[in-house]
């Protein structure tokens, strides 16, 4: 293995003829090190989900917090509630952005979902009253990299399971899809269920605008069946059959806009964890009666446009809720299908190819080492939404920072 100093050297003697330089792009998405994993040391599989996922993801050990309370409840009281999230808030790094719970129960804080308890602190206008509206979530729709940094929340999500080897299942699924760009199917059912079918009014909007990102199908059925390229689902059933003639790509999310799909574990509707279980990377139900509110379930639309353009499941899936109070986010938070990028020379052009970046104006640094010092190219570059292939032309330089502009 060379030496720091030689790799130094390397760095250092600007970039060779013929070779790709290094690209370093800005900071769009959650990485490993912003998030942290919540262990219960009283609950063995907690812990054996807690040690596989950080060894899995290389989180560093320090993001690692451990809290102890009793396992098995599905609903936590407020009180314990309150003394686990101010320990959790005293162990957390100000870097965290965002946590992974390790359980499927409890899944609810008195009224709140567990995950918004998280990632809010327990709060009352996060709850129904006979039916009614609740808080709206800053996150929604935000284009947000640092959801800590930028809005002082902790958006949380649960690698959930009913055993060791389901939860193993699903981490891997998330790490296997990191920028795979899988070429799959949104398919959005327009079912017979009048009350769960509402988000159906929003589907001509969602093809309009997802036509250049994704293939999007809208089938007027309560049900697909024997599909191979399912990459998302959505649709409103108290329960949704064949779901095990069904591929899943790997980084798929899936949900059912129904009443009580958030119980995990003791649910008389189907729960969310049977999307998991069918091969599903994330999924998103209630805990409590919401009432079919649009606003308390993802919006197609905001979930997948997130996705396609590099965030993480977890940021992307918590953008999509406008009133997430009672809704549990389940799934492998890090999964991140889209996002990366890879540069390469194709005759005389440097091309850097990635679908990670806003849509905007961007402008290149360029120096002989990482160290610097930079300086502005008198180059830019317009990004659109989707794939971008991004030509540069005489570089010679070793090291180059693209900078949005616009």
């Amino acid at each position: 293995m060379p030496s720091l100093f030689f790799l130094f050297l390397l760095l250092s003697a600007g970039m060779a003829q013929g070779a790709v330089p290094q690209f370093f792009l800005p900071k769009t998405s959650l990485d490993p090190q912003d998030l942290a994993i919540i262990v219960n040391d009283n609950d063995p599989l907690s812990r054996q989900i807690g040690e596989y996922y950080q060894k899995r993801r290389n989180i560093p050990l320090a993001n690692l917090i451990h809290v102890r309370f009793s396992p098995g409840a599905t609903i936590m009281s407020q009180k314990e509630f309150t003394r686990i999230k101010a320990e959790v808030d005293r162990k957390s790094p100000k870097s965290i952005q965002a946590f992974a719970l390790t359980w499927a129960a409890p899944y609810r804080v008195a009224c709140m979902s567990i995950t918004s308890a998280f990632t809010f602190g327990f709060n009352q206008e996060f709850c129904s009253h006979q039916c009614g509206s609740t808080k709206t979530s800053p996150y929604f729709d935000s284009p947000s990299a640092a959801p800590y940094t930028d809005l002082k929340i902790r958006p949380t999500m649960s690698l959930a399971g009913l055993n060791l080897d389901q939860v193993k299942a699903l981490i891997d699924r998330g790490i296997a899809t990191d920028g795979s760009h899988p070429p799959g199917t949104a398919y959005l059912l327009k079912t017979d269920d009048k009350s769960r079918n509402v988000r159906s009014t929003r589907y001509p909007a969602v093809m309009q605008e997802m036509a250049n990102l994704v293939e999007v199908q809208v089938v007027a059925s309560n049900f697909i069946k024997d599909k191979d390229d399912v990459l998302f689902y959505f649709t409103g059933m108290v329960t949704v059959p064949h779901l095990d003639t069904l591929k899943f790509l790997p980084g798929a999310i899936a949900d059912h806009l129904t009443s009580t799909g958030g119980q995990l574990t003791d649910s008389t509707q189907m729960s969310s964890l049977r999307w998991l279980e069918a091969g599903a990377t994330g999924s998103y139900g209630t805990v409590v009666e919401p009432c079919n509110h649009l606003a308390k379930f993802p919006s197609p639309a905001v979930v997948m446009y997130w996705y396609l353009a590099g965030n993480s499941l977890i940021e992307a899936y918590w953008k999509s809720v406008q009133r997430p109070g009672e809704g549990i986010f389940i799934g492998e938070p890090l999964a991140k299908p889209y996002g990366g990028f890879n540069v390469y020379q194709d005759k005389d052009d440097i091309v850097l190819r990635t679908q990670a970046l806003p849509a905007g104006t961007y402008g290149l640094l360029s120096a002989d080492s990482m160290v610097g010092p930079y300086r502005r190219e008198p180059i830019s570059v317009t990004v659109h939404p989707g794939m971008n292939e991004l030509h540069f032309k005489n570089l010679d330089k070793a090291v180059y920072r693209l900078i949005r502009l616009s």
